[in-house]
């Protein structure tokens, strides 16, 4: 869906992290600095009128958090090699799997695998599995993170790597870790299964001896990257690959679910909801997350009328992407939950709101103000934003206009696939489907409630 509609499969295309590789010999016929050259081709390329690109990127990041509309300034970083040609390796990389990144200055003695299997179950579904685990070991700090950032631009080669045998130590880490963390059962979108992971990788650098450095850096499951040489003789030529490339799909959406009519939905309704419940949404939702939350937030605080009614009404945690042509919304897909699990208890207590619709699992705070106020949680498929937005009808802004992508929209969508996540008793399938694939595996135990 996303290679017939040339737009991306996930709205949120991220960061953009470069990495140029300039040879001793290159001589420049420009004005401008690399660096101002590189945020130049990201501004054009994300303000592309035919196919527009999120602008996720906000200045002032602990103060005014302003948008600055065309996704700039990417994060570039220089080498300084023998030859007389430049290779650039980007990265779009988005927010989800960012946020799990994990690192710590572990002892010497201390096992390196075992810390990996700690964080993994910490990160849950929220950067969309199944997808690659970056792995950085050594050096500083600084230098970890780096390495288990860029070790993610490399191919996925895991089956050709247990199929010939690991070479190095770095190869046997690997393959130790791939498949211990696919036997926790986590799965696709956390919700369980065989395959957490599809690669692992790692990549070592020499460290000071009290020291042992590790990162790990996860990439979602749309993982975007591009990389090609630049020599003088003209600009890297890309050829979109042929439709007869991708199977035939079909999507049977209906089949097991139940439909439910958004403007007549009440309380009652939920309560009847359980979760694993398959439905499919018709009628008006709105959107909102981080932003216009703590501004309903505030609002409430403060005992001041709010911009919209929220009565029984649920709320889409989304950014969308700008429509082109027939669209009336660009990509649309969710965004993670537990950022606005503060929020929830406030919500649910105060606003008459019926419940969410997200991504990945929410926070035990969030449950437990989900099951004292009878609300619930759903979840939309994270990393397929396209097939999402074919189910939108309509879009409007109704308030916060000035935060553009996280203003509060209303959505009226039709027949929109959702899964309920949570239900009103507290019930969750992130905590029942990967306990039950972790008992199937049967390689790692399985911890009694």
């Amino acid at each position: 869906m996303s290679a017939e509609g040339h737009r991306p499969v996930c709205q949120d295309t991220g960061i953009c992290v470069v990495y140029l590789k300039i040879g001793m010999d290159v001589r420049w016929d420009a004005t401008l600095g690399v660096a101002e050259m590189v945020n130049e081709g990201v501004r054009r390329a994300y303000t592309d009128k035919d196919n527009p690109l999120r602008a996720s990127m906000l200045a002032d990041p602990a103060g005014a958090r302003k948008n600055t509309r065309d996704n700039t300034p990417a994060m570039v970083y220089m080498e300084v090699v023998p030859g007389d040609q430049i290779e650039i390796k980007l990265a779009a990389k988005g927010g989800g799997s960012e946020n799990k990144s994990r690192f710590a200055m572990l002892n010497p003695s201390d096992s390196v695998v075992e810390w990996i299997l700690e964080q993994v179950p910490t990160m849950g579904g929220d950067w969309c599995p199944p997808g690659m685990l970056g792995v950085g070991i050594g050096g500083t700090a600084e230098k970890a993170m780096m390495l288990a950032k860029e070790s993610l631009l490399d191919p996925l080669d895991m089956h050709e790597l247990k199929a010939r045998g690991p070479k190095t130590r770095a190869e046997e880490l690997r393959i130790e870790i791939f498949e211990k963390v696919n036997a926790l059962g986590i799965g696709a979108q956390g919700l369980g299964g065989l395959t957490t992971v599809l690669d692992v990788k790692v990549l070592d650098f020499p460290t000071h001896a009290t020291s042992l450095p590790v990162a790990v850096i996860p990439n979602c499951v749309a993982t975007r990257h591009v990389e090609f040489r630049l020599d003088g003789s003209g600009p890297a030529q890309f050829e979109a690959p042929s439709l007869e490339h991708w199977p035939k799909l079909t999507l049977d959406l209906a089949s097991g679910a139940k439909r439910v009519n958004l403007e007549t939905l009440t309380k009652a309704d939920t309560a009847r909801w359980k979760a694993g419940d398959r439905l499919l949404l018709s009628g008006k939702i709105l959107t909102g997350r981080d932003a216009a939350h703590k501004r309903l937030a505030d609002l409430i605080a403060k005992g001041e009328k709010l911009p919209v009614d929220l009565t029984n009404r649920l709320i889409y945690y989304v950014g969308p992407v700008d429509p082109v042509r027939d669209e009336v919304v660009g990509p649309a897909g969710p965004t993670t939950s537990r950022r606005m699990d503060k929020f929830m208890e406030t919500m649910l207590s105060k606003t008459g709101f019926l419940g969410s619709i997200g991504k990945s699992e929410r926070g035990p705070q969030a449950v437990e103000a989900i099951k004292r106020h009878q609300g619930v949680h759903l979840i939309a498929i994270g990393g397929a934003a396209y097939l999402v937005s074919k189910a939108i009808r309509s879009a409007r802004v109704l308030a916060f206009e000035d935060l553009g992508m996280e203003a509060i929209h209303e959505f009226e969508v039709k027949d929109m696939p959702v899964t309920v996540a949570v239900d009103t008793g507290g019930n969750s399938v992130h905590d029942t489907g990967p306990r039950e694939w972790r008992a199937r595996i049967g390689k790692i135990p399985v911890a009694v409630a």
